[in-house]
């Protein structure tokens, strides 16, 4: 916790840095990367840092980790950081690197704030610093740790041995290491990151969640193509849709994220929107494998039938499930894809229609356990357990509108967990 004098120094100057912190961590970042470009180059992110989602993350979680030690004094620091730190960790972020983000944020922030960072409001910030970075490095060393590595080793030569164009817009990847042996164990929901070289000379990061059962012995990816937006065109999304095929190697880290599918009987919600997909793909293949009998209730929404990612799959996977339903929305439901699937639009079912409105594909699915119907999610028409665990992956639009039906619905708060693909924007949340 902050120390007695820190304290009060920095619930005072807190309105004045939360102000700031958006400018300060913009000029942060430009400052690190004119000392060192080749973090921009081979680390960070260049679309987000394009966007300014990252100067945006960063500031929030500085604002937001101040405020909980003021307010919360009781928690421990690191408790709220296991997001960033498995981020960290895909990335091989190490200890030695905090020293120089220190000196390049401290300096953003005596530019941007001037003559109110006396030495007292510095040592007190200073100690907000340090108390946030020792708790990552803790948290980013014992994920090194169990995963038996270091951050130098993170990264495997794996091999493409199947591309599977899954919609126009989602290619999958079935990936082996290069040397033969299995892929190695992971938990249902997580991720790796892949390193590609651009042509630029830049090897640009990303993640992506592994969307195959945990104990097989290859892995798999499914990369959706980002094109435009708010920030430019996903560098390497689109080289992996343009250039990775059967046969090549790429530079892959071992799996890390803290969405993951808990032990226990107990009821389950798995929302997911677009290509939010693939972790929810692995935790019902898990569940399959494993004969589970929990009660598992699967929301996805999508823009249509043909641009749902492995929605064939989805559709067996909760088949094989005996206390599991599936339930579909579509913003485009009468698009439908080549095999002949799909809503008529304006249409919603349930039961017995469900099968027809899906189509003859969805047809072998039980009565009741598939529902499709045109427009946003509305948990309102489901019957929700009670006790029940929610795992939520999307664009945050869809997860804040999700967890606000769950929470208005009762289940706590502590009970609803997420997954951001990219920085995370959802500020303010208990």
């Amino acid at each position: 916790m902050l120390s007695e004098q820190s304290a009060p120094v920095v619930r005072a100057t807190l309105p004045a840095v939360g102000a700031a912190i958006g400018e300060i961590t913009e000029l942060f970042y430009r400052k690190l990367f004119a000392d060192r470009p080749e973090l921009l180059r081979d680390l960070f992110n260049r679309g987000n840092q394009a966007s300014g989602d990252q100067q945006r993350a960063l500031a929030g979680s500085i604002a937001a980790f101040a405020g909980m030690l003021l307010e919360h004094p009781e928690v421990r620091p690191g408790e709220g950081l296991a997001r960033i730190a498995h981020k960290h960790a895909s990335l091989g972020i190490s200890a030695d690197q905090y020293p120089l983000v220190h000196r390049h944020l401290f300096a953003a922030i005596a530019e941007v704030l001037g003559d109110a960072v006396t030495p007292e409001v510095a040592a007190a910030w200073d100690e907000v610093y340090w108390l946030m970075a020792d708790a990552l490095i803790a948290l980013e060393t014992r994920l090194y740790q169990q995963a038996g590595t270091s951050p130098e080793h993170i990264w495997q030569r794996m091999e493409i041995v199947e591309r599977r164009e899954e919609t126009p817009d989602a290619v999958s990847f079935v990936l082996r290491r290069a040397d033969g042996a299995p892929a190695g164990p992971f938990r249902p929901g997580q991720y790796v990151s892949v390193r590609v070289q651009l042509p630029d000379g830049a090897r640009q990061i990303r993640q992506y969640s592994l969307s195959s059962a945990p104990g097989d012995t290859h892995w798999r990816i499914t990369v959706k193509r980002v094109r435009g937006g708010a920030g430019p065109d996903g560098e390497v999304s689109s080289w992996l849709h343009e250039h990775a095929r059967a046969g090549d190697l790429l530079s892959v880290s071992m799996p890390f994220g803290d969405l993951v599918l808990p032990d226990g009987d107990g009821p389950l919600l798995l929302a997911s929107a677009g290509i939010g997909t693939t972790p929810m793909l692995s935790m019902l293949a898990h569940l399959a494998g494993t004969g589970s009998e929990r009660p598992v209730t699967v929301v996805h929404a999508d823009r249509s039938p043909a641009g749902h990612a492995h929605r064939q799959e989805l559709r067996e996977l909760v088949h094989a499930l005996p206390q599991a339903s599936l339930h579909l929305w579509y913003e485009e439901p009468g698009t439908a894809p080549a095999d002949g699937t799909g809503s008529p639009a304006g249409t919603a079912a349930s039961g017995p229609d469900a099968a027809a409105l899906a189509g003859a594909a969805d047809a072998a699915a039980p009565v009741g356990q598939v529902t499709v119907s045109a427009g946003p999610v509305d948990l309102d028409a489901l019957k929700l357990p009670e006790g029940l665990t929610a795992y939520l992956c999307g664009p945050l639009p869809f997860m804040r509108a999700v967890r606000g039906d769950l929470l208005r619905r009762g289940v706590p708060a502590a009970s609803i967990h997420y997954e951001v693909f990219g920085p995370d924007l959802w500020l303010g949340r208990p």
